[in-house]
Order: C-alpha cells, then structure tokens, then sequence
C-alpha cells in the first residue's frame, strides 16, 4: 500500500472505532450511524483512495464541485450535497445525488418537488434546522416547519428522509450538545405531525463535534477533516 493509502486507512480506522465507542456508551448498534465522509480537503488522489477503501458516501458542501468529483471518481458512490444549493442550479445537481442534507426554504423545497417530477425521480433529502437560532445560518426556524406540514405532507417527488443541523463552531464539542438533543426532539415532534415521511434521518456532527452528535441520536455524521489529515505531501 502507498503512504497515502495506509494513512488514509489509519484516519478511517480512527473515526470508525470513535464513531463504534460513541455508538457502545449511547446503547445503540454500530450500525445505526453512517460515516458521510466530505471530501472538500481532500484531493481527487486521496477521494479515490478513500472510495477504494470502501467508503461509498461521500458529501460535498458545492454543487459544482460535487459535479466535477462525480465525473472522475470512480466505483459505487452516493454523493450527498450538504451546503447550500441555489435554486438554478437544481436541475444540474439532482441527477448526481442521492440526498440532499440543505433543503434550507420552501422555495428551493418546491423548486426541488418541480424539477424532480420534470426528471421523474424520486429525490431523498433532509430538512436543515437552525435550531441554535443563529442568523447567519441557514436552515428553517422549527416555528417556520410546524407551520408547513401540509406543504410537505403533499410533497410527491421529494422524500423526506429526516433533518440535519449544524452547531455553532466551539473547540468543545459539548457545546454542541444542546443543539443536538434539540434537533432530536424537534423530530420527534415533527415526525408526530408528518406521518408521511419517516424522519428516521439526523444529519448531525462534525470532526470536532461527531462523538457527542451520535450519543444524542445522529445517524449521519459529515467528516472531512480527520480523514484527511496528515496526508503526505
């Protein structure tokens, strides 16, 4: 194995076995939580190393540079687009993913529903939640979707799977705590509300943040940086 292979696979072996302990003190099955590896601080080398590794779900936060990667990196991906995505730019991305993590309006939600039925497909995608209420985030006030279960309760097109969150920046991750025990239990609530979708996703949890994030629910956890780090040049 090269240097580069063997110290992506020493990283990936770290996060799973962090990813199984939190798992282990939370009661919960290793299997409960699925590592979205984003690939942004990666180059195509390292991706295409990580891919070969086995891991198939990979995020991006750009759409165009989701579309670029897609083109070149090989084997059985699922690309998850987790930043934000403007509207005119849909009708490229939805062919690429198997879910999106940002659905942040009812605007690009109904924009997505649209365009979706145009493709004759059926898109998965996650709600974002600002919950921490910081306002240069994006995502739906928890007020805002209470309010929209009808809208999404007619949606035909576009399935939603769950929600995703991202907590306020802290070099400690229980910091991050509250917000993700906050995103669980407005799931809980919606899901109450919206028996038409199963909500049985959590988006939630970082490189700084992921162990905390799977003890308080998550089934998602976007991580970039450790995979990455240390790399050789």
């Amino acid at each position: 194995m090269s240097a580069l292979r063997d110290r992506l696979a020493e990283n990936l072996a770290v996060i799973r076995q962090r990813m199984a302990d939190a798992c282990a003190r939370s009661g919960r099955a290793a299997d409960a939580v699925r590592l979205i590896a984003v690939t942004k601080s990666g180059s195509i080398e390292a991706v295409q190393q990580l891919v070969d590794l086995g891991v198939t779900e990979l995020g991006e936060s750009r759409p165009q540079q989701l579309l670029d990667r897609a083109a070149v990196i090989h084997g059985d991906v699922r690309w998850h687009l987790i930043g934000h995505l403007q509207r005119n730019k849909a009708r490229r991305i939805i062919p690429a993913i198997a879910c999106i993590h940002s659905i942040d309006s009812l605007r690009l939600l109904q924009t997505l529903e649209s365009i979706a039925g145009e493709l004759g497909v059926r898109l998965q995608g996650l709600l974002e939640v600002n919950v921490s209420g910081e306002e240069a985030k994006d995502g739906f006030a928890p007020d805002e979707l209470l309010a929209s279960v009808d809208a999404l309760a007619g949606l035909q097109h576009v399935q939603i799977k769950g929600l995703m969150t991202m907590a306020p920046y802290s070099e400690d991750p229980e910091t991050a705590r509250p917000v993700f025990a906050a995103l669980r239990t407005f799931r809980d609530q919606l899901a109450a509300r919206l028996p038409s979708h199963a909500l049985a996703e959590l988006s939630m949890g970082m490189s700084g943040d992921f162990e905390v994030a799977i003890e308080e629910g998550a089934t998602l956890v976007r991580v970039g940086s450790s995979l990455f780090e240390g790399l050789p040049e």
